[in-house]
C-alpha cells in the first residue's frame, strides 16, 4: 500500500489510525426543496490519532462514502506524516483517479482532509482559526432552511424566528410549486418585516424563462439572493439570469464544486455575482481555500455552504468571505451529536479560541443509536 511519508525528522508525527463511521439522522419535520426531498441525512465521521491527539473530520453524504474511506483511503493516510496535509492530499487524490473526482469521492477525501487539519491544530494545541491565519473574528450568517413542505405558517415562524434572533438574513427553498412561490415569497416578506435580507433558494429547478419570470418580482417582494435559479451545470443559463434580473438581486451557485476546475469554469462564465463553496464536499479544508482563493482572483465574494461548524475557523481565515449558511438540519445534527458546536449572537458565528483544533469533540454514546 502507497502511504505518504515526508521525510524522516524529529518533527515527524504519524497517523497511527484512521476510524470512520456513519450515522443516519431524521429530520424533524418533512424535508423538501425545488428538485429533492428527504426525512433524514447522513453524517460520515472519520478520527485520526496521531502524537496522542485525536483530530476529526466529516461529511454529510451517503453512507458508501464510509465504506470508500475505509476500504481505499484508511490505508493512504495510516502511517503518513500528520504535518504533511498537501502530500496526503495529493496521495488520495491521485488513489481514486479511476474512480471518479466528483461526488462521493470528493466528499471522502473532504472528511479525510478536515480531520488532518484538526489533528495539526490539536498537535500544536492550537485553535484551527489561529493556525491558518484569521483575519476576522466572527462570521456573518443566514439563517436557511424554508423548505418547500412546509406549512405557510411553518415557513414564516422559522424565518422569523431567526430574524427575532438576530439573524438579519433568512433563506427559503421554492421551485417545487412554482404557481405558489410568490405568494410564500410575500407571505416571509410579511413575516420578517421590511430590514431583514429575504433570500431564495430553487436548487437548479426552473428552466431559464421560468427562472426569469419569478425574479420579475424580486424587487416588489425585496428578494437580494438568487440561488440555483437553473441547473448550476447550466453556466450560460445563469449567466443569462445573472444579466438580467433586477439591480439588486446577486445569482449564486457553486454548491456542487468538487475542484477547483468547477469553480474556475463557474467564474470564467461569469455565471455569478457570488460563488458558493461546501468544504464538505469541494475536498475539505484544502478544496475550500483553493475556491477562496479563485474567487478572490476574480474580485467575486464567496459564501460557504452548510455543515457551519465545520466551515467556521476556516471562514474566519479566508478574505473574500461573504457569509456563512445556518442550514436548519446541519445545525440540529452538529448541535445533537457534537460539544462545542457554535451558537449564533447578534447574527454571527464566533470560534471558540479556548479550544483546540476546530474545537468539537463528537459524543459517541449520543450518536450510537443513529449508527449504522
Amino acid at each position: 500500500m502507497n502511504r505518504v511519508r515526508a521525510e524522516s525528522s524529529e518533527s515527524d508525527v504519524a497517523v497511527e489510525s484512521l476510524r470512520v463511521s456513519a450515522y443516519r439522522i431524521p429530520t424533524d419535520l418533512p424535508e423538501s426543496d425545488g428538485t429533492l426531498a428527504w426525512d433524514g441525512t447522513t453524517l460520515v465521521l472519520v478520527e485520526l490519532s496521531a502524537g496522542g491527539k485525536t483530530g476529526l473530520g466529516y461529511t454529510y453524504g451517503h453512507k458508501a462514502v464510509a465504506t470508500l474511506i475505509q476500504d481505499k483511503l484508511a490505508g493512504m493516510v495510516e502511517g503518513s506524516d500528520a504535518m504533511d496535509i498537501a502530500g496526503c492530499r495529493l496521495a488520495l487524490l491521485k488513489a481514486i483517479r479511476n474512480l471518479g473526482r466528483p461526488g462521493i469521492c470528493s466528499m471522502a477525501i473532504a472528511a479525510v482532509d478536515i480531520a488532518l487539519w484538526d489533528l495539526k491544530a490539536r498537535l500544536f494545541d492550537t485553535p484551527l482559526a489561529t493556525l491558518l491565519g484569521a483575519c476576522r473574528q466572527e462570521v456573518p450568517i443566514y439563517g436557511s432552511g424554508g423548505f418547500t413542505s412546509y406549512s405557510d405558517q411553518q415557513l414564516c415562524n422559522q424565518l422569523a424566528g431567526w430574524v427575532a434572533e438576530g439573524i438579519p438574513r433568512v433563506k427559503m427553498k421554492i421551485g417545487r410549486e412554482p404557481w405558489r412561490d410568490l405568494g410564500r415569497i410575500l407571505a416571509a416578506r410579511e413575516a420578517i418585516g421590511p430590514d431583514a435580507e429575504l433570500f431564495v433558494d430553487a436548487n437548479g429547478a426552473f428552466d431559464r424563462k421560468q427562472a426569469l419570470s419569478i425574479a420579475l418580482a424580486f424587487s416588489e417582494l425585496g428578494v437580494s439572493w438568487y440561488e440555483e435559479p437553473v441547473s448550476s451545470d447550466d453556466l450560460e443559463g445563469l449567466r443569462l439570469i445573472r444579466d438580467f434580473v433586477p439591480p439588486g438581486v446577486e445569482v449564486t451557485a457553486g454548491e456542487y464544486g468538487y475542484s477547483s476546475g468547477y469553480f474556475r469554469r463557474m467564474l470564467d462564465a461569469g455565471a455569478v455575482d457570488v460563488l458558493q463553496a461546501d468544504i464538505t464536499r469541494c475536498a475539505g479544508l484544502s478544496g475550500f481555500l483553493d475556491a477562496a482563493a479563485l474567487a478572490g482572483a476574480y474580485q467575486l465574494p464567496l459564501s460557504a455552504h452548510c455543515a457551519p461548524a465545520a466551515h467556521l475557523h476556516a471562514c474566519c481565515a479566508i478574505r473574500p468571505l461573504r457569509h456563512l449558511e445556518y442550514f436548519h438540519g446541519h445545525v440540529r445534527i452538529e448541535n445533537l451529536l457534537f460539544d462545542g458546536a457554535p451558537w449564533p449572537r447578534s447574527g454571527a458565528l464566533r470560534p471558540d479560541l479556548s479550544r483546540p483544533g476546530l474545537g468539537l469533540e463528537f459524543r459517541h454514546e449520543d450518536a450510537q443509536r443513529f449508527r449504522l
